[in-house]
């Protein structure tokens, strides 16, 4: 059906206060950055989100938030890179008083999270994470859920609604449409457009895997300036994410994903039928919201080029005052809106 456009005006909100130096196929990336199986964890206070809990899901122990009802509607909320959960700090509590079941968890890479195995590739293609929901799902006996995320997590959250729309109540997805191929990334882009991307470049080199390594922290706080310009963070904000970042496979996590993206390193074979069906764009038939903030350092493409891609139910919102890449976290009732809205489109 045709997209309906609608446009929120909020004020700008500011949250409450590898190193083995060589592209190395897949199993060797592994073997260099694999870590032993995770000693137990303690569950920790995370702020207003209250404790972590933790489950074995497919090939990791995934550590995640739960806010609201346990017999509510589930809402899963997907991060980004170089963020965490805190993203949606203050999403959760509000789907949660409105009685969604939330979860929130960490990517593998990131925070408590760990692979389960030190022989589990550390592998990062988009399938590979887009299983990891499922697991997690499957894990906690959750037949389907609504999805939301912005960067990595909004990939994620498209690629599982094209994969698996049954497992999928209702999506929404910051900057819309970003499912990917191999093939599709070999196609040179506009000097302006490559120039956005240089880190993916650095990614790719020797010195880019050591420099990140080193500079992990510094690297993200560049990211967080450069993809929300207009957004104030303070440095307690940007640090109590930045600790998630010091998970002992998250070089290797990011590296391999953007090496993955441009072909500079094998993702595992298990996954090729699932890339080959991405490579070929697929509809996306859930309910779906697409979202954009107004200041996004991070540029995508228009809605028009891709709301084609979206047969179902859809609505585009251009959320403005100032907004950038890290949409649920600097609008966080305009992202729990669409969340809601999304749910009963």
């Amino acid at each position: 059906m045709p997209a309906r456009h609608s446009t929120t005006t909020l004020p700008r909100r500011v949250s409450r206060t590898l190193l083995a130096c060589t592209l190395l196929p897949l199993g060797m990336l592994a073997a260099n950055f694999a870590t032993a199986a995770p000693e137990k964890p303690q569950a920790i206070a995370t702020d207003n989100f209250g404790p972590l809990k933790h489950i074995k899901a497919g090939v990791l122990e995934v550590a995640y938030v739960e806010q609201g009802p346990a017999d509510g509607p589930v809402v899963i909320l997907l991060h980004g890179w170089p963020y965490d959960i805190h993203s949606f700090e203050e999403v959760a509590p509000t789907l949660a008083t409105k009685g969604y079941r939330v979860l929130v968890p960490y990517v593998r890479g990131y925070g408590q999270t760990r692979f389960l195995s030190a022989a589990t590739p550390r592998n990062a293609q988009p399938t590979a994470l887009a299983s990891d929901v499922i697991a997690f799902m499957d894990a906690l006996h959750i037949q389907h859920a609504v999805l939301a995320g912005f960067d990595w997590g909004a990939r994620t959250a498209d690629i599982v609604s094209a994969l698996w729309p049954e497992r999928v109540k209702a999506l929404v997805s910051v900057s819309g449409y970003l499912i990917s191929s191999q093939e599709a990334a070999k196609a040179p882009l506009p000097p302006s457009a490559e120039l956005q991307w240089w880190y993916q470049y650095y990614f790719a080199t020797p010195r880019g895997q050591a420099g990140y390594a080193l500079n992990r922290h510094a690297f993200a706080k560049l990211i967080w300036q450069t993809a929300s310009p207009k957004w104030a963070f303070d440095d307690a904000t940007f640090e109590r994410s930045a600790q998630a970042l010091d998970n002992p496979d998250h070089v290797a996590i990011t590296v391999h994903n953007y090496r993955w993206r441009l072909g500079l390193a094998q993702g595992e074979t298990r996954y090729d039928p699932l890339e080959a069906k991405l490579a070929k764009f697929p509809a996306i038939a859930v309910p779906t919201i697409t979202l954009e903030g107004d200041a996004n350092g991070a540029p995508h493409p228009p809605a028009e080029a891709y709301a084609q891609r979206f047969t179902g139910k859809y609505e585009y919102r251009l959320v403005s005052g100032g907004i950038g890449h890290n949409l649920p976290q600097e609008a966080p009732q305009a992202f729990a809106q669409a969340v809601v809205d999304a749910d009963h489109l």
